[in-house]
């Protein structure tokens, strides 16, 4: 009898340990990592492969960003958005956002010339950029590219245009028309066409495509 007793009481606790195992893997399932939420007791979810975002592309276009521009390479300065244009030789960040603001502003450029309308920007930097710089709206009509411009016509005077009218000026704009107004009250009236680079961002290029649009007085 003694040893029937024995072996009932080693039964009993096998069992005993079989159901707080079981009782404990209950417990991992509803409240552990694998149990779907919402999901009733007991049920289980298998963890789906987590989905990370692309990084090859984001990594590739930023060591693409930070490369020098090769002989062959070019910048559409008339679509590239500021961080590409940013790449030509000797533009940065801050001139890259003024170039893309002045085509928002003004239309597409359509030529390397057309680019000098834009502050900071240079003859010794068109140099520097030329062999990478190209313009998908090269040999667009003018009419298209400026819709703003005004029709040829009576040529405006400088020294008595409003702003509204010097707007419509190519390659103007309403912030440098602001400009020329500012700086006409500030210093004076423009003795000749030329006068007019002493206002920032315009340049000689500028200059002569206002030559036939204006009068001096």
């Amino acid at each position: 009898m003694a040893h029937i007793h024995s072996c009932v009481g080693k039964d009993d606790r096998r069992a005993v340990a079989i159901l707080l195992a079981l009782a404990a893997l209950g417990l991992a399932v509803r409240f552990g990592p694998l149990a779907r939420r919402g999901a009733p007791p007991g049920a289980v979810a298998y963890r789906a492969r987590e989905v990370r975002p692309e990084r090859d592309s984001v990594a590739a276009r930023a060591l693409r960003l930070a490369r020098p521009l090769a002989r062959g390479d070019s910048v559409d300065l008339d679509r590239a958005p500021a961080d590409e244009i940013a790449r030509l030789p000797r533009i940065g960040p801050a001139l890259a956002a003024r170039i893309v603001d002045d085509r928002e502003a003004n239309g597409p450029f359509g030529s390397l010339e057309a680019l000098d309308r834009v502050s900071g920007v240079g003859p010794g930097l068109l140099t520097a950029i030329e062999p990478y710089a190209r313009f998908s709206s090269r040999g667009v009509p003018r009419s298209v590219l400026e819709p703003r411009s005004a029709t040829p016509g009576t040529p405006v005077s400088l020294n008595t245009a409003t702003e509204l009218e010097l707007a419509q000026l190519p390659g103007i704009g309403p912030s440098r028309a602001a400009a020329i107004v500012a700086d006409r009250a500030r210093n004076g009236r423009y003795a000749r066409i030329e006068d007019l680079q002493r206002v920032r961002g315009i340049g000689p290029a500028t200059i002569e495509r206002l030559r036939s649009r204006v009068r001096v007085p």
